[in-house]
């Protein structure tokens, strides 16, 4: 049963965690209205290897992290900020879409799988999402590492990022082919929203955690 929740709860999380992938969701939209499926494919599995390595350091460094109470509320802290700040980010980058259309047929000359490894191995903002969710979900009890259990963790969370990435690809191209007037609306407006809502959701458990405990105290 603890197998099956770790996969379900890393698959759900990862389908988030594909998200502040954004411009390699940008490169790959690219890779498959350019070259098809089959090098968008190659692309994610490149994508996929870096990350596995991300989030397996992550979890461990997640896990010693939880002894230490005063770095816990940093990063509760520093979770409200990534929020925003991934909002701002998605808001501006996609808002730049046009512009850096035209630097991203440049990859396209490289092979798909080493496009991805490459350009997620500078993907930095990954680090502190992937270790806040892990803090999270190791903090809360939704999953459980002791042995060989985080690798199914593990596993179900490389699913969710491949799957999560090629779905969000091939919906925007057939939105972009469909609609241009909606899917000017999808990333720089929606996904911005949704980790604005994040952040909020963020700040109230921090002040119920810190600032609500201690002013029953008093």
């Amino acid at each position: 049963m603890k197998r099956i929740k770790n996969i379900a709860i890393g698959f759900l999380v990862s389908f988030i965690g594909s998200i502040p992938l954004g411009y390699l969701n940008l490169i790959g939209l690219e890779i498959y209205s350019k070259l098809g499926l089959h090098n968008l494919i190659f692309f994610l599995l490149g994508v996929v290897f870096v990350e596995t390595f991300v989030i397996y350091f992550t979890l461990l460094f997640a896990k010693q992290l939880m002894k230490n109470k005063k770095i816990m509320k940093i990063i509760d802290f520093f979770a409200i900020v990534l929020m925003f700040v991934l909002a701002f980010v998605f808001y501006f980058n996609f808002n730049q879409e046009t512009k850096s259309n035209d630097n991203l047929k440049e990859y396209l000359m490289y092979s798909p799988f080493i496009i991805g490894v490459v350009l997620n191995c500078f993907n930095f903002l990954q680090v502190p999402f992937w270790t806040s969710w892990n803090l999270y979900l190791l903090n809360g009890k939704f999953i459980t590492i002791e042995r060989k259990l985080k690798y199914y963790y593990i596993a179900g969370t490389l699913i969710g990022v491949f799957l999560g990435m090629l779905s969000l690809i091939v919906i925007l191209q057939t939105l972009f082919q469909k609609t241009n007037s909606f899917s000017k609306y999808i990333m720089p407006v929606f996904i911005p929203l949704f980790f604005v809502v994040l952040g909020i959701i963020q700040v109230f458990k921090v002040y119920k955690k810190y600032f609500k405990s201690s002013a029953l105290e008093i």
